[in-house]
């Protein structure tokens, strides 16, 4: 996530005592700063630490259970960002969650990879030790077929329930996201369903 737009969006809740941002060019930080300041008006908060670094080593020399959230807001799974769709880096993020800790990878398109790339990442993260997965998708006009999506898995736990008294006690206002937005999320169409939410013991 190096253009820090998620950085943001993670340090407007204020419960965050710490966010780590990991990306291995530092020049799309800066360009950002320098052409998109909206998306990196958050550097500068004491919370945010900026490591410009390989992600798959960031993770692999990462403390045992030393993150409670881990979002990986990659590029498209080729070159590079390839490893980090495997199950190889995936049992490394598995093993610096905390229990009761989830990953957030984004996943493509539900449109065009429902039953490529998306099943792949569930195989994946199964093999990696997320009983629990699911996946969402959201609109994204700029984007192939204009919908989107974000797999979700946990470490022992459930990823079908969040905090919906949280989310309507939000400090801060959301022109998209709200409960019911979630819930829809969480039924997506049938001809992905089986996809999506795959059972827990499966993998």
């Amino acid at each position: 996530g190096g253009d820090c737009g998620t950085l943001r969006e993670v340090l407007r809740h204020p419960g965050v005592e710490r966010a780590v941002l990991v990306d291995i060019d530092e020049g799309v930080t800066r360009a950002s700063e320098r052409f998109f300041p909206e998306l990196t008006e958050a550097n500068g908060d004491p919370r945010a630490e900026l490591n410009f670094t390989d992600g798959v080593a960031y993770v692999h020399e990462a403390p045992a259970g030393s993150f409670d959230v881990v979002i990986i807001d990659s590029t498209d799974p080729v070159g590079f960002a390839e490893g980090l769709f495997g199950a190889p880096f995936l049992r490394e993020v598995h093993r610096v969650l905390d229990d009761g800790g989830l990953v957030m990878q984004q996943s493509e398109s539900p449109l065009f990879h429902a039953d490529t790339l998306i099943r792949d990442l569930h195989g994946a993260l199964a093999e990696a030790g997320f009983d629990q997965r699911v996946t969402l998708p959201f609109p994204v006009p700029s984007y192939p077929g204009g919908w989107w999506s974000a797999t979700l898995a946990g470490r022992g736990t459930p990823v079908e329930r969040f905090r919906e008294a949280d989310v309507a006690a939000r400090p801060f206002s959301t022109r998209y996201y709200d409960a019911g937005t979630h819930h829809g999320a969480l039924a997506p169409p049938p001809f992905c369903a089986g996809v999506f939410h795959p059972p827990a013991s499966a993998g």
